[in-house]
């Protein structure tokens, strides 16, 4: 039979056990930053980050292998708003929002031009394994429609 008429299985996400949101792909670089070796032992080495900041979930398997919140030492970007928005320059929310205020982008345009750049450890530092500038022009636009 032609290739051209046989349909490819459509791609699936994986969903978050608990919250059912589709969850990112992470590697074993980013988890081995993240998660203790002791907790780790659960997971696969390759798992997904839960992005649903009310979920107690933060990392998940396809094998039933769940890092909980309370199993990572430190505020967790994305999910706790203390936490600063980009893992790598510590950008905060504070920041952007004084950018806001004060009718500019210097902060949050430099935190950006750095996470393009070379400098970034995003695979390491960011809890999901990804750059932060979705994050971070997210929040900006979300403050300015605000004011």
């Amino acid at each position: 039979m032609n290739k051209a008429f046989v349909r490819e299985p459509d791609q699936v996400d994986s969903r978050c056990p608990r919250c059912d949101s589709a969850g990112h792909p992470v590697g074993p670089q980013t988890l081995a930053a993240w998660v203790s070796s002791e907790a780790r032992r659960g997971l696969a080495e390759s798992a997904y980050f839960c992005p649903d900041g009310q979920c107690e979930v933060v990392y998940y398997d396809d094998f039933g292998g769940i890092v909980e919140r309370g199993s990572i030492a430190n505020p967790i970007p994305i999910k706790d708003v203390e936490a600063p928005l980009c893992s790598c320059f510590g950008l905060t929310r504070e920041d952007v929002e004084q950018d806001v205020e004060e009718g500019g982008v210097a902060r949050t345009r430099a935190a950006v031009l750095r996470a393009q750049s070379d400098e970034a450890r995003c695979t390491t530092l960011a809890p999901n394994g990804r750059t932060c500038v979705p994050e971070v022009q997210g929040y900006y636009l979300k403050c300015k429609s605000r004011g």
